[in-house]
């Protein structure tokens, strides 16, 4: 049997590895190639091509990088139909995994969906073109399925895979040494993402907050976690620029979390990460005017933190484009820094968001539906 997945950013790595794992201990046998990143590989993938050759966001990002883009959709499929898998999986990375996907379904591939569009937000219509293409999809949150049944796609939820794979891997006082913290002193991530657009943009703010929350408590310690596939130069340039000291932390990053008392976060799937880790997070997300501008005409959600989304109510602070900027920020870290009753509701509600995230063992629930889909081939 051979499957090919493919994921194109540092969580769909994350979660490609997850289900690759669990693909082979279901059938050792099972040949596993694609399009992904080191966590995939390191889980038995062979990579045809590596996404962080590819990592970019935002719409004048990809248009600067479309030639190369479309380069590599012709180069996967020919690799498709050299190889002629029982199954393509696609997971997350909409714009470019559907058209990857339409081409398999072209060539007489199955298609599995894992993490489809959030049709539920915008382009509602893309559910019908989904339903078409795709065999068989499966969400990561309940709240999308309801536009995809619509549609009469084969869709499901059973269960979020972040539940298994965030856990820390220290104990709390094994964590502190392990980070250098000492008694007294508090904690305070910043996580501007992975990709280089995100931290151009959200990197200069967070470190000016850093700066005005560290003159309100020396204290306070900064710790910035490094992503897989992210620029560490670019890192380093913005730390050495700043007048905070931030420590880059390269291991143990869900520990990290788990003894932090607060995060500045990007917007996605590391603030649902801090959230199991009963992290709190001021959210952060700025664009460029082009993509922003084609976000307010096609978007139609009110809050874009997914523990926010979870529950329905923006319980944790969510700061956008204009709203990033260092005195905003350190303001409203404040209120989940210091002990209080916005602390406390704060993890409160962090901790209902989590509880609809499903049991444990999803991602071995999906390989399960990936290897039936692909014994039906």
């Amino acid at each position: 049997m051979k499957i090919m997945l493919s994921a194109g950013e540092t969580s769909g790595d994350l979660h490609g590895a997850a289900l690759a794992r669990e693909l082979r201990a279901i059938d050792p046998e099972v040949s596993l190639i694609g399009f992904g990143g080191a966590r995939m590989a390191e889980a038995g993938v062979v990579l045809r091509q590596n996404y962080t050759d590819y990592n970019v966001m935002g719409i004048s990002a990809v248009l600067m990088n479309l030639r190369r883009i479309l380069a590599l959709l012709d180069d996967l499929t020919r690799f498709m139909e050299e190889e002629r898998p029982d199954v393509l999986v696609i997971i997350d990375y909409p714009d470019f995994n559907w058209r990857l996907a339409k081409r398999a379904k072209e060539r007489g591939i199955p298609v599995f969906s894992y993490i489809p569009p959030s049709a539920w937000a915008w382009r509602k219509g893309r559910a019908k073109d989904c339903a078409k293409i795709a065999d068989e999809l499966v969400a990561i949150f309940p709240h999308e399925l309801a536009p995809y049944e619509a549609a009469g796609a084969n869709i499901s939820f059973v269960g979020n895979p972040l539940v298994d794979t965030v856990r820390a891997e220290l104990p709390p006082e094994e964590a502190r040494r392990h980070f250098g913290i000492a008694d007294g002193e508090v904690p305070i991530l910043l996580m501007p993402g992975s990709r280089r657009e995100e931290i151009e943009r959200l990197l200069p703010a967070m470190l000016g907050a850093a700066k005005i929350l560290s003159a309100a408590d020396p204290a306070r310690r900064f710790f910035l976690p490094v992503a897989g596939g992210v620029d560490e130069e670019r890192l380093a340039a913005h730390l050495a620029a700043a007048s905070v000291p931030v420590m880059l932390a390269r291991d143990a990053r869900y520990a990290l979390m788990g003894i932090a008392r607060a995060a500045m976060a990007t917007s996605g799937t590391v603030v649902m990460e801090a959230a199991i880790m009963g992290l709190p997070a001021v959210v952060l997300y700025r664009l460029s005017m082009l993509s922003y501008i084609v976000g307010r005409l096609l978007v139609d959600v009110e809050r874009f933190s997914l523990p926010n989304i979870l529950l329905g109510e923006t319980f944790e602070t969510e700061l956008l484009q204009g709203d990033v900027e260092p005195r905003r920020i350190a303001a409203e870290m404040e209120r989940i820094i210091r002990d209080g009753e916005d602390r406390s509701y704060v993890t409160e509600r962090l901790a209902r968001a989590v509880a609809c995230l499903g049991e444990k063992h999803a991602a071995h629930r999906v390989a399960e539906k990936i290897i039936a889909l692909a014994r039906r081939a």
